[in-house]
Order: structure tokens, then sequence, then C-alpha cells
């Protein structure tokens, strides 16, 4: 651990970047910068969020999941990989992080952010920077814009949920399916009824398992507000969830944020399939990166609960996969695979790829006090 010491106000400068990853932000440290023992590195994070205080009002957390994030990265040791990206989500009102997931939006900024901090050398014109997502040990290949040697942040792509357009970021997923679970389709099947509800559990990326918004008393066009305020819907969910963390091969999951729970709908808006997600007692204002993908290859899938909605593009080549969510649409690009459809082979999973957008909010150092950085 490299901090510098106590400032005049007798507290700890932390080296940090306030990123913004696709649709969510992240504090992003150096692991040179942090202790190397989990116990205290978590709890000099917890202080830097303000965590467990809910509102996070005595740290820089922004009380939401989606902003209550951190990235810790480093150079890869392996050969196939620049950058090891350790991902952590601090539990709103509570005193931890969970490390069992990782993250597809924040997984955006890891690239820019590397280059940024002379962790990999730019190339002119566009630089490929392959990471390997530490809590789940899958890889990308994220192909960030780098004109003369330098990151550029601004362009003209667009990402629904963010506000302003950017420099594309392609992240190329590779070997991501059964991340965490060990399989794409981790039951074995895919079709399950747990709970009396039909499902598909898989993990293309994400563990998620996915519900027909109709078997649990919704009609998945609620708002999140709505969904968070309809407590019969929301207990069904949590019950469906718990009940298929073991049968995925995650062990008990009252206290994990895995698997993401995602109701499905007819589209409405041009896309493929409409989507509302919880993350997980908490309705997602969009959906998340690899959240997306498993969705995506679910739809892709006519084998699973998905087949009701409509069949997608056809073919073993790329397809893109539209999926509507409360602020928008976010399209997967997928290749290969087919692993429900005539000449696929069991638990084929498909190639995923994407563009997001990031950008650096803050360069500078946190501030914490001197107890929890000893």
């Amino acid at each position: 651990m490299t901090h510098s010491a106590a400032t005049a106000f007798d507290l700890t400068r932390i080296a940090c970047v306030w990123m913004r990853g696709g649709t969510s932000k992240a504090a992003f440290f150096r692991a040179r910068d942090l202790p190397a023992d989990p116990e205290l590195r978590d709890r000099l994070l917890l202080a830097a969020m303000g965590t467990p205080d809910a509102r996070q009002i005595d740290g820089i957390g922004g009380g939401t999941p989606l902003t209550t994030k951190v990235a810790i990265i480093s150079a890869s040791g392996a050969d196939q990989s620049d950058i090891d990206y350790l991902f952590g989500q601090v539990v709103i009102g509570e005193d931890r992080i969970d490390y069992a997931p990782t993250c597809g939006n924040i997984l955006a900024g890891v690239g820019p952010y590397a280059i940024d901090q002379g962790l990999v050398p730019a190339g002119d014109g566009e630089t490929i920077v392959r990471i390997r997502m530490v809590n789940t040990g899958g890889l990308c290949e994220a192909v960030v814009r780098t004109p003369g040697g330098r990151v550029s942040y601004t362009g003209d792509t667009r990402i629904s949920g963010v506000p302003t357009s950017g420099a594309p970021i392609e992240l190329r997923f590779r070997d991501i399916a059964g991340s965490s679970c060990g399989a794409l389709y981790p039951t074995g099947r895919r079709l399950d009824v747990i709970e009396g509800v039909g499902v598909t559990c898989i993990d293309n990326g994400m563990p998620v398992v996915l519900i027909r918004a109709g078997d649990v008393g919704a009609t998945g066009y609620e708002t999140p507000t709505e969904l968070d305020a309809n407590a019969d819907v929301k207990a069904r969910v949590e019950a469906i969830r718990l009940a298929a963390g073991p049968l995925m091969g995650l062990g008990d999951v009252a206290g994990k944020v895995v698997p993401k729970m995602t109701l499905v709908s007819p589209p409405r808006d041009g896309g493929h399939l409409n989507t509302r997600t919880f993350i997980p007692r908490k309705c997602h204002d969009a959906i998340g990166v690899l959240g997306a993908a498993s969705v995506a290859t679910a739809f892709d899938d006519q084998g699973t609960i998905c087949a009701s909605l409509g069949a997608g593009p056809a073919g073993s080549g790329l397809r893109d996969i539209s999926v509507e969510h409360p602020t928008g649409e976010f399209t997967i690009r997928l290749s290969g695979g087919l692993s429900g459809r005539p000449g696929g082979g069991e638990g084929e999973a498909p190639s995923v790829a994407l563009l997001r957008t990031a950008r650096p909010l803050f360069d500078g150092h946190v501030l914490v006090p001197p107890a929890t950085a000893a």
C-alpha cells in the first residue's frame, strides 16, 4: 500500500478516479494504493464510500446500487490478459462489499483507466486492452479509441440511460459462459419450475433467473417505483431467487446480489423483448451489461422461457438482440452458439459483444479517517 500521509486535516489521502462506466459509477483504485489485507482494504473502501449509512452522506457513494461500486485495478500476471479487474458492489445500508458478481458497465471504464494510468501503452488510433474479470475469471477485450496515443472520451455514440454522447468502447467477451455457476444452464435444464413458477436459469456472464412477468402477478411494463412498491410481486420474486441460488451452484444467496432476477414480457418499443430486473431486491432503472448478455442469450435460444415472446434473428452469424428496459434499450451482439436451435450443441453459448461509453468524473484523492487506513 503506497498512499500518502495524513493531511493537515487529519485525514488520509487515497488516489482515486471516480468514473462513469455505461450507466453506473464507481470509485477506481490501483490495488497498490490499498491495503493488501482484504479486511483492512474493505474497511478503507467502506469508509470512502460512506457505508453503512444508506444515504452515504459521509462518503462519495451515491446512495443507490448503480452509484455505490468500486473497481480495483492492477497489472495482470496472466499471459492472456493485461489487466486484472476486481469489482466490488458496496451493499446499500450494510457494512460489507459483495465480490461475488462482476459488473459489465463498470468494465467499460477499465480499459481507458488502465491506459490513463500507464498500465497499458496506448496505440495510435485504437488500443485493445485485455481484461481479466477477477470475480468470475472471465476475459474481455476492450477496444478503446486512442488517437495520437491518448484516450478519447468524446464522440457521437449514445447509450440508453446516459444523456450525453461519448467515444464508443467495444467490449468483446470471451469464455464467459458459466462464469459464476460453471455452466451456461447451471441447473442442467433450459426450463425449471421453482416455487410453482416456470423459469430459465442461465449464466452467460451473469447468473440470471428469467420469469414471465405475468406468472408473478406483474405486467412487465410497470415503472421501477411501482414494482418496488408491490410487496406481493417482490416477495414472490425473492422466494424464487432464494430457491434458485442452490440449484444454480451459488449456495445460500440470502446475502448475495446474485442471481439477478429478470421479468420478461413482449416488446413495446421495437425491441425483441421487454425486461424488468431486480438487483436483487430493488428494481433496476435499466439492465446490467452482463445481465443483458444472459437475457439476450436466453431469448436467442428457443428452448427457454422466452420462446413465447417471439423469434430473434435467424442464423449462426451476427445477431443483434434488442433488450428493452425501463429507460430505453440495450443491444447485445451475439455470434455462434445457437444453443437451443437445430444444429446447436447442448449448452453451446454464443459469443457476446457490445458498445458502451465511459469517462472520468474526477481524478484526485478520496479522504478517509486515518484509523480506517491503518
